[in-house]
């Protein structure tokens, strides 16, 4: 109830604000609702195909469409909640070890509409001529697998895949080994919340990083150690939808950008390349 021994101008503050409240609600409940990685899009549902969701906003006749991998679901306005499995299908990448969590694909529809994170690749070689080619094959699904969930990616378009199997030599030739190299984009359904993570961070420039992934071409795995380098943040950038830092890690003086892969309350995930070799950096928030 509102106490009217305030002043006028706060009343008038507070009635503005009730009024405005109510005002987008109504409108949230008088219209469709697609719900889009962090955004919530207040429209009119016209079509739903098997590949888009097409939608017009209010007192406009101009058809639009999102690609339906990227809707979460559909609050119609008779109240009626619709989800895709397209989008739920994906599971979620909070850190470098829940890589498993990615998906790997080769069709190109799989991917349309979602977050290009950009090109990641792998290589497999087997250490006799004895080595098993499915595992040496497995090893480097593995590694594609860890380069994208290191940039908070949680599918991969696969775009190329040449396989070797064991070659055994002779007097006249030498043999060589099982091989496998991938190469493909790394995609994401949904992004780091650029204002969300803005709020979180506030106005604290100095942060602490704790752990380092690290992941080179012809590494057999990835690697991880505890650190304590200072990060310091100098700008927070929104590149259509991919946020990144630009900043400076204590002993890296060739990188100044880093990408956001995940936060929580409690940390954030920056991930960078250099000449060839994946990072991705935990660092404190506390």
């Amino acid at each position: 109830m509102i106490n009217f021994s305030t002043k006028p101008y706060a009343v008038k503050f507070i009635l503005v604000a009730a009024l405005m409240t109510f005002v987008a609600t109504s409108c949230f409940a008088q219209m469709d609702t697609v719900v889009v990685n962090n955004e919530k899009i207040a429209c009119t549902v016209k079509e739903i195909t098997p590949d888009a969701i097409k939608y017009t906003f209010p007192g406009e006749d101009v058809i639009n469409s999102v690609y339906k991998n990227t809707v979460q679901k559909i609050i119609f306005k008779s109240g009626r909640v619709q989800t895709f499995a397209e989008s739920t299908s994906y599971k979620s990448i909070s850190s470098v070890m829940e890589y498993d969590n990615v998906s790997i694909t080769s069709v190109e529809s799989e991917v349309r509409g979602l977050y290009k994170l950009g090109d990641v690749s792998s290589k497999a070689k087997g250490t006799t001529v004895y080595s098993n080619q499915e595992k040496v094959k497995d090893r480097a699904y593995r590694k594609i697998k860890i380069q994208a969930a290191m940039f908070g990616a949680n599918i991969v378009y696969l775009s190329n895949q040449r396989t070797e199997g064991n070659k055994y030599g002779s007097y006249y030739t030498s043999g060589s080994t099982a091989e496998t190299n991938l190469t493909g984009i790394a995609y994401s359904n949904t992004l780091p919340d650029y204002d969300k993570f803005k709020k979180l961070v506030g106005t604290k420039t100095n942060f602490s990083a704790m752990q380092i992934y690290k992941l080179g071409a012809s590494d057999s795995d990835v690697s991880q150690d505890a650190v304590n380098k200072s990060f310091t943040i100098n700008n927070v950038i929104n590149d259509n939808g991919i946020v990144f830092i630009e900043g400076l890690l204590q002993g890296e003086k060739n990188i100044n950008r880093f990408q956001l892969a995940n936060f929580t309350e409690n940390s954030f995930s920056i991930a960078y390349k250099d000449k060839g070799t994946a990072y991705n950096v935990v660092v404190g928030l506390l």
